[in-house]
């Protein structure tokens, strides 16, 4: 069973920085066999992907909204994913969560594919 634990969220303006890291245990054998996702959920919204990673870290994946200014990365040395975002807007604010799904080299960012979860860490874009 993979335990997956979040941290990193806060409150920060807009344009700035934030990184999110999402720490994993529990795994039998390796964590490449696993794809991370990043998901987020605002206030009356569908929780909606926001980006993913396969398990050796090859591929990537991510949603229009966040192309370009968000980057996922991972250190499997560490058992650690992260969501490195940069020039947040205020619509980036939501809960984020990360996930895992089995996957060495490729991912999704269909919540409906992920086995396991995280806790949420808020993230709040304002000035």
């Amino acid at each position: 069973q993979l335990q997956l634990v979040v941290s990193g969220g806060g409150l920060v303006q807009p344009g700035g920085s934030l990184r999110l890291s999402c720490a994993v245990s529990g795994f039998t054998w390796t964590l490449d066999l696993y794809a991370i996702g990043w998901f987020r959920q605002a206030p009356g919204k569908e929780r909606e992907g926001v980006s993913c990673i396969g398990g050796n870290g090859r591929t990537t994946n991510y949603a229009q909204s966040v192309k370009d200014r968000f980057t996922i990365s991972r250190d499997n040395a560490k058992n650690t994913v992260y969501l490195q975002m940069n020039s947040l807007k205020p619509e980036d604010t939501a809960v984020y969560y990360c996930a895992a799904h089995r996957g060495t080299s490729w991912c999704t960012t269909d919540k409906g594919r992920y086995d396991f979860w995280g806790q949420g860490t808020q993230v709040t874009v304002s000035s």
